[in-house]
């Protein structure tokens, strides 16, 4: 018997069955016939600081919708389109609104235009918004517009040392799930004004895009940072990597010294001059996660009580689903995470960080060019042939997860996977190309924006009662309510409010 068997069997049944999932779902909002919505965060929906289930990410255009941690992913999804619904609804009569599509955004504005979140004037609340006025100042505003799903996950039992050997193997073998559910392998022109590239203007059209790519958002135009990859950050352990984190929130940046936290008028530019400004600042493509207490930061909260969760962040808008994410993706997540948990897990050394980088952004960028090789411990692979393995050693999981739940859906998600391994012409990066060519004049927008519509009308056409409703508008005056109260409660000046929370001692337990 393997290893991965032994460990499988070692999980009792009602272990499995206690796996936990997430989705926060970004999503910009756009205007009826072109371009980015720059009105506020519409009331009807609530506050964006205090609002359990609905927020904003970095744009005030740019809406999160969040659901609850679900024992089963039918329930998940269901509370995801449920939200999605209640906010079709508002968009629809407040204008007519709608929700993009496509994880790479609609026609921007200047740069300066685009709005950044707003979120009242507690002390916390501009804080969110002077982090985001600092990520505009490091990486442009541009950037943040970009989308996508986190699928946050965990396992009863499972301990900081196990999230870490997980981490490790899910950054070995991301570039599976880029290839698999890519979906960005064209975006809108404006997105790379003046910016260097090497993507290829689609003949007779409006489309940036490259022939083979899977996902632009994960490569080297999407979330990416000079200054972060100076980062060589390891996930061999909770104490290693919180000293990596440490580090970069406080040691200065001289490009950032330069910008400095106030403007000479003294408004403020940034909350701070360190590599990171926050811990939410490092991209990655999984994070370990706890759940922070009211004023806490979240390396302080991991270094206290260790890791609760992983959140998975490459997984880009399905755009030809109303809600971005199916139920069988969300299966595959769980199989292939626990693939990645119960694996053998070496460490990871600097020279298998390097590689994992590069393979990323060839996965991301060529992941469909026919004999694609990746490094593998130095040693080139063909990515068919080591997705295909990776994908097979993933059966008895698929099986495991079907006995416990009395379904056949999840061995039925990976064999579908599998096949699409070796069909990259039916993935969703090579169908979005097919439907801009076929279906779109060449227009990445157009594509977007006709998916955008066809989601909207989905979900306005499913069953919406009166205590629904209700229930949504309840939560959302709640929740002004409720930032209200915090804005009541501050009693520091905001500066005061600042040093005090990116101090070094709130890092330490």
């Amino acid at each position: 018997m393997s290893k991965l068997h032994e460990r499988l069997a070692a999980y009792p049944a009602q272990a499995l069955g206690g796996i936990r999932r997430g989705i926060e779902k970004e999503g910009l909002r756009v205007l009826p016939h072109d371009g980015l919505a720059l009105t506020p965060h519409p009331l009807a929906l609530g506050s964006a600081l205090t609002h359990p289930l609905i927020t904003t990410d970095y744009s005030e255009s740019q809406l999160e919708l969040i659901t609850g941690a679900h024992k089963g992913v039918q329930q998940c999804l269901d509370e995801l389109t449920e939200v999605h619904q209640f906010v079709h609804h508002t968009l629809k009569n407040s204008g007519g609104e709608l929700l993009w599509a496509s994880s790479m955004p609609c026609g921007l504005p200047t740069d300066e235009t685009i709005p950044i979140g707003r979120y009242g004037g507690s002390n916390i609340g501009r804080a969110k918004s002077v982090y985001r006025m600092g990520l505009g100042h490091r990486y442009g505003r541009r950037m943040q517009t970009i989308s996508g799903i986190h699928y946050n996950w965990s396992l009863p039992g499972v301990d900081s040392e196990q999230y870490f050997s997980l981490i490790r193997n899910f950054r070995r073998h991301a570039f599976v799930l880029l290839y698999l559910f890519g979906a960005s392998p064209a975006l809108c022109p404006c997105f790379v004004e003046g910016r260097e590239h090497r993507l290829q203007q689609m003949e007779g059209g409006s489309a940036l895009y490259l022939p083979h790519a899977t996902s632009l958002r994960m490569g080297r135009l999407g979330y990416q940072s000079d200054a972060q990859a100076t980062l060589a950050v390891s996930y061999n352990g909770l104490t290693g990597y919180a000293n990596s984190l440490h580090e970069a929130l406080t040691k200065p940046y001289p490009a950032y010294e330069t910008v400095g936290v106030r403007n000479p008028g003294g408004d403020y530019n940034q909350l701070g001059t360190s590599l990171l400004q926050i811990e939410n600042e490092f991209y990655g493509t999984i994070r370990p996660k706890r759940t922070v207490r009211t004023g806490e930061r979240p390396l302080h909260a991991l270094r206290e009580r260790g890791v609760e969760y992983v959140e998975v962040r490459l997984m880009d808008l399905d755009p030809f689903v109303p809600v971005g994410i199916t139920a069988p993706t969300m299966r595959l997540l769980d199989v292939f995470l626990l693939h990645c948990l119960l694996s053998d897990s070496p460490p990871d050394t600097p020279e298998e960080i390097a590689e994992l980088k590069q393979n990323q952004h060839l996965t991301a960028e060529r992941g469909r060019e026919p004999g694609l090789r990746l490094s593998r411990n130095g040693q080139s692979v063909p990515l068919i042939e080591w997705g295909a393995e990776v994908l097979a050693a993933c059966e008895p999981l698929a099986a495991a997860l079907d006995a416990t739940h009395g379904t056949q859906d999840y061995s039925a998600a990976l064999r579908d996977a599998r096949a699409l391994m070796s069909a990259p012409g039916r993935t969703p990066s090579a169908r979005v190309l097919d439907s801009i060519v076929q279906e779109h004049h060449h227009s990445f927008e157009a594509f977007a924006r006709q998916q955008s519509i066809a989601a909207r009308d989905a979900l306005l056409g499913l069953p919406w009662t009166a205590e629904q409703q209700a229930r949504y508008l309840a939560m959302a005056d709640e929740s002004i309510a409720a930032q209200k109260a915090i804005e009541a409660a501050d009693t520091l000046p905001f500066e005061a409010w600042r040093e005090q929370y990116m101090s070094v001692k709130e890092l330490t337990p």
